[in-house]
């Protein structure tokens, strides 16, 4: 992937190099603590360079440079539509420090994530947003995205499947999938 200039200059857009992990790490906090998630994070610096600088790498992530440090990051990784029958890109994260928000970080960030989905003639480009992140939700509408109102994410926890038994869980009831 190439290095790129945002319009103005002001900052880059990179992949990340393993050597940008402590700065992507510090954003996830960062992001975590925003979206009053901090207790979820359970991860650390190293896990995250081993996922994304392995061998065969779990996900990706692009860097914005600016004044010599991470100012923003998207996290993003493959997926599968099976309606369609193509690969995807799920976009995981997209964070701005706040010291950076409002300069075009976020945009040119999305931007070369969906021109890397166009690049690879995927799909779809997917991602959740919070409902109540009303400016994050602005920029998605003004880029083009559709907020879907009828789904939901739906997740079971490390913790979740370790406890799952063969058979429906006594909470889930008697409902048939």
């Amino acid at each position: 992937m190439n290095n790129s200039l945002s319009p103005n200059a002001a900052f880059l857009i990179r992949s990340a190099h393993a050597d940008d992990v402590p700065g992507i790490f510090n954003l996830i906090i960062s992001l975590a603590e925003y979206e009053g998630l901090r207790s979820e994070v359970s991860g650390n610096a190293n896990a995250l360079r081993s996922h994304l600088f392995a061998p065969n790498p779990v996900a990706e992530a692009l860097v914005a440079i600016k004044d010599n440090g991470v100012a923003g990051y998207a996290l993003f990784y493959p997926n599968y539509s099976t309606f369609l029958t193509q690969p995807g890109i799920y976009l995981e994260d997209l964070c701005v420090s706040p010291a950076y928000r409002r300069q075009g970080i976020g945009t040119a960030l999305l931007r070369r994530v969906i021109h890397i989905a166009k690049e690879r003639q995927v799909g779809r480009l997917e991602w959740n947003v919070l409902e109540w992140n009303a400016p994050a939700i602005a920029l998605y509408q003004n880029l083009g995205a559709e907020i879907l109102p009828d789904w939901r994410t739906c997740r079971m926890t490390a913790q979740t499947l370790r406890e799952f038994k063969q058979g429906l869980r006594k909470r889930a009831g008697n409902a048939d999938l």
